[in-house]
């Protein structure tokens, strides 16, 4: 039975929200893609939804507390209209599935990340609550183009899964097992992207090192994509360390298509607490790959993620973390705490750090990783940079907002230069922790 539409549309329109990790912005784009081929209409906002799905992160207890409260909220929306649903769908409808549905009764769908394709006859159904939360290991989501956000750039999810294990990560418990797409598949999206105008593509994974198809690896498919494309800039994310090659920094080092900043996920400096975590590397091993990034690439941006208050972590094991944090000087990092996951083996582990002292490690932490990012930042003053202009400004709809290669962000004026083309300006100042720039001719 089809839903029944709203009075003054022809077909019942769907808006996503949206939480957590870019892998989960690009599967909001296939949800859409997926929706649009059933004829479900897109609604520029949650006001103008028939149906709205929430996207969801697992990673930490605070993403699933904040999607929560906000479907607590569109309960009210719901009811306000006998023709709307709502759904949460992503890695907490993986992970929590069945119980989700049954201690939230205002919610029509739960659908997990291999799932999306069974959303639409989910939504078609006219009653009831409805469950999917199957793995399928053959489910790239093929054949289904993506309704991208921008037309600046885009995500491309390359593989999806994991099969690290990591100890205080949910992630291969909601993703399921790791699984590369075919290398052929992935480049002509990419082709498809450069006829489509896209400047700029980021190549997705839980761990892109790992990427292989047959015998092509990510380094060789990374090289593929900057030479056969004709993309101006390509980008990745995620990178593991113990999987980080010298063919893949060689490929980096050699095209000048693909942006000199990577993504090298730290987490913490001590060896006892990464071998604790199941990370696989040590500290040492960190700091050569540093080394030969610096080598190859001397202005590559580099940022990372850093968690405070793993189980048993000690003071004199955090402040290996600080030293590591010294040594490297990242650009930028993503910093946190230990969450506690239900599910995961550092959930069971019984030296629990206080929260008081994850909190307090984790200030620590940013305060000194602030006055690095401060200083990489005053470095760049009266450097040319090619930027490449993604959106306006949100203080002043007269300048750009625009990335650099390496990653940071500089306003710039607009003048007659327009949204997605490439330009050079000169770092002028930084104004708070805004890098300012003006166009170089």
């Amino acid at each position: 039975m089809a839903m029944k539409k709203t009075k003054n549309q022809m077909q019942p329109s769907v808006f996503i929200e949206t939480y957590g990790c870019q892998m989960n912005k690009s599967d909001s784009e296939i949800v859409a893609g997926i929706l649009a081929d059933r004829g479900y209409a897109n609604a520029a906002t949650a006001d103008d939804a028939d149906i709205i799905l929430i996207n969801t992160c697992s990673v930490r207890a605070n993403a699933e507390q904040r999607a929560l409260g906000r479907a607590s909220t569109l309960a009210g929306w719901k009811r306000e209209g006998e023709h709307r649903k709502l759904g949460i769908i992503g890695c907490m409808a993986q992970r929590q599935g069945d119980k989700l549905a049954a201690e939230n009764p205002f919610l029509d769908l739960v659908a997990g990340p291999d799932e999306y394709r069974a959303i639409p006859d989910m939504l078609d159904r006219a009653t009831g609550r409805h469950v999917a939360v199957d793995f399928h290991d053959d489910e790239f989501y093929s054949g289904i183009e993506a309704r991208r956000q921008t037309r600046v750039n885009a995500w491309v999810t390359i593989m999806r899964g994991c099969n690290n294990f990591c100890t205080y990560c949910i992630v291969p418990y909601t993703r399921g097992r790791e699984r590369s797409r075919p290398a052929d598949e992935i480049i002509d999206e990419l082709k498809m992207l450069a006829d489509q105008n896209y400047q700029e593509v980021t190549l997705l994974g839980q761990n892109v090192n790992s990427y292989h198809d047959g015998e092509t690896g990510f380094a060789r498919l990374l090289e593929r994509a900057a030479r056969e494309c004709n993309i101006p800039r390509i980008r990745f994310l995620t990178s593991h360390p113990k999987d980080l090659s010298d063919a893949l920094l060689d490929v980096m080092a050699a095209e000048e298509n693909i942006c000199n900043h990577i993504h090298l996920p730290l987490q913490a400096g001590a060896d006892s607490v990464l071998k604790a975590m199941n990370r696989r590397y040590t500290q040492a091993h960190y700091l050569n790959l540093v080394e030969k990034i610096r080598q190859r690439m001397p202005q590559a941006g580099i940022t990372t993620d850093i968690m405070t208050g793993f189980p048993g972590e000690t003071e004199a094991d955090f402040l290996e973390t600080m030293k590591v944090v010294e040594t490297v000087r990242y650009d930028d990092a993503f910093t946190y705490h230990f969450s506690v996951r239900e599910g995961t083996s550092a959930a069971e582990m019984k030296n629990q750090v206080p929260k008081k002292v994850r909190l307090k490690r984790l200030n620590r932490l940013i305060t000194l990783q602030r006055a690095i990012t401060h200083e990489k930042k005053m470095a760049l003053l009266g450097r040319i940079e090619t930027v490449l202009p993604e959106a306006l400004s949100r203080n002043n709809p007269e300048e750009w907002l625009a990335r650099t290669g390496s990653d940071h962000t500089v306003v710039f004026p607009k003048g007659s230069t327009k949204q997605g083309e490439l330009v050079r300006v000169e770092i002028v100042k930084l104004e708070g922790s805004t890098l300012i720039g003006r166009q170089s001719f």
